[in-house]
């Protein structure tokens, strides 16, 4: 069975049967829907664009031209089994990003799905790997990469050229500079640079975001505690739990840490002389 052709879909477009599209859906020249592909209202797919199910994406999202999404993933031990990319509403994926399915669950740590939030701006060829987990609300600038199983928090920024090691987490309003990269966690709010250096707090990306002047100062006095006493990390946040631990943004902070399992840069990676986002 083909789907009829309408003024919205243009002719050349590849639309598989099994595909579940919303009525006023815009696909665009040379554009391949492939597979159980469900797109809701609203949604653009630009030319020459690639979507294979197992893929789900609510409204108001925009796939721009070459964009892959539901890709399998770069992984050895993938063997086409069917797994699947879920996907909220109003994300902007623009030219050639890629977003790769999940690992089959019992292969590995495979969840069997990618999931991505809502409102998210992915720029030119950044690259979800398989079984990622990305909030809503990010923006990955041009070709920054998450490797496999990497969360992300609400309101990331990964600058351009920027890189996240697999299995690691980038938590609430994290900044990851350009051309950087990361092989361990990054905290809610901290800033990062170059290779696993620490620059600093989002102050400027916090304020935007609204939170309270209050919670930002006192994330900064948690800040200078990790990285300027010298404490280990246990003892750094034994003193700001008592201290600043019923801060919401501060209690936030520790949570994450505390649950981390690749670690964070602790007080040698921090650089003094780097730009910082807190002065």
């Amino acid at each position: 069975m083909t789907r009829p052709v309408t003024q919205l879909i243009h002719p050349s477009a590849v639309i598989s049967a099994e595909a579940k599209l919303a009525d006023d859906v815009r696909v665009g020249p040379g554009a391949v829907i492939d597979g159980p592909v469900t797109l809701g209202p609203g949604c653009s797919v630009g030319p020459h664009a690639h979507l294979v199910g197992l893929l789900t994406a609510g409204r108001d999202n925009v796939i721009g031209a070459g964009a892959v999404l539901g890709g399998p993933p770069q992984h050895l031990g993938y063997k086409g089994e069917l797994t699947a990319v879920e996907i909220g509403g109003g994300n902007t994926f623009r030219e050639h990003t890629t977003v790769h399915r999940g690992m089959p669950v019992g292969v590995g740590p495979g969840t069997g799905v990618t999931r991505i939030g809502d409102g998210n701006l992915f720029m030119v060829g950044s690259h979800v790997a398989h079984d990622c987990v990305v909030g809503s609300y990010g923006i990955y600038a041009n070709c920054a990469l998450l490797g496999g199983h990497v969360e992300t928090g609400d309101r990331v920024l990964l600058s351009g050229n920027s890189a996240v090691h697999q299995f690691c987490r980038v938590g609430r309003l994290a900044l990851l500079s350009g051309a950087s990269a990361t092989s361990k966690d990054i905290p809610p709010f901290w800033v990062m640079q170059d290779v696993n250096r620490v620059c600093g707090v989002n102050v400027i990306g916090m304020r935007r975001a609204g939170v309270p002047t209050a919670e930002i100062q006192a994330v900064r006095r948690a800040f200078r505690v990790i990285y300027m006493e010298r404490l280990t990390i246990p003892a750094a946040l034994m003193r700001i739990e008592a201290d600043l631990g019923t801060v919401p943004a501060v209690r936030e902070l520790i949570d994450f840490i505390r649950a981390s399992k690749r670690g964070i840069c602790g007080p040698a990676c921090f650089d003094p002389n780097a730009q910082d986002a807190a002065a």
